[in-house]
C-alpha cells in the first residue's frame, strides 16, 4: 500500500450582511465569506489537501473562479467532484483534519454537522474527519474580522 498526505490552505474576506458557510452549514452571523462559489474556505482548504496529495495541481485549477459553472455553487459538490478525481487515479482518503482560524461566530455546535457534510461529500465516515478552531487573538485580518482562514491536511491510500 503507498499513501501520501496533502496540505490545504484557504482564506476568503468577510463581508457584512453576506451568506456564511462552513463545512456546508449556514451560520447565522453577521457576515459572511465573499467568493466566487459559496465561499466555504473550510471545504476549499480540504480539497487543496486532497488535490495536492495525489499531485493533482489546486481547487483553483480544477474550479476556477472565472467559470460561470462554479459561481454561488456548492463547495460540497466541489468536494464530491475531487473525491472521484481521486478515486479516477486509484487513491482513496485516509482521514482530513482542519482548522479554522475566525474570531467569530464560535462553531463549536456546528462540528457535528459540518463532519457529516463533509463525509457524506468526500465519501468516508465522520469519523475520518476532524475540525478544530481557534481565534487570531485579535491580531491581524482575522483579529479584525475582515477575513477568514481554514488549513486542512489529509492522508491518501493507494492499494
Amino acid at each position: 500500500m503507498k499513501i501520501k498526505v496533502g496540505f490545504g490552505f484557504d482564506v476568503h474576506q468577510l463581508v457584512e450582511n453576506h451568506p456564511f458557510y462552513l463545512g456546508g452549514v449556514r451560520l447565522e452571523h453577521s457576515s459572511g465569506a465573499f467568493g466566487h462559489s459559496d465561499a466555504d474556505v473550510l471545504v476549499h482548504a480540504i480539497c487543496d489537501a486532497l488535490l495536492g496529495a495525489v499531485n493533482l495541481r489546486d481547487i483553483g485549477f480544477h474550479f476556477s473562479n472565472t467559470d460561470d459553472r462554479w459561481k454561488g455553487i456548492s463547495s460540497l459538490i466541489l468536494l464530491e467532484k475531487t473525491a472521484q478525481l481521486l478515486n479516477d487515479k486509484g487513491w482513496t482518503i485516509g482521514n482530513i483534519d482542519a482548522m479554522l482560524c475566525l474570531e467569530a461566530p464560535k462553531i463549536n455546535p456546528y462540528i457535528p454537522e459540518m463532519k457529516i457534510n463533509i463525509a457524506r461529500a468526500a465519501g468516508i465516515t465522520d469519523d475520518d474527519i476532524s475540525i478544530k478552531a481557534t481565534t487570531n487573538e485579535m491580531m491581524g485580518f482575522v483579529g479584525r474580522k475582515e477575513g477568514i482562514v481554514a488549513y486542512a491536511v489529509c492522508l491518501v491510500e493507494k492499494s
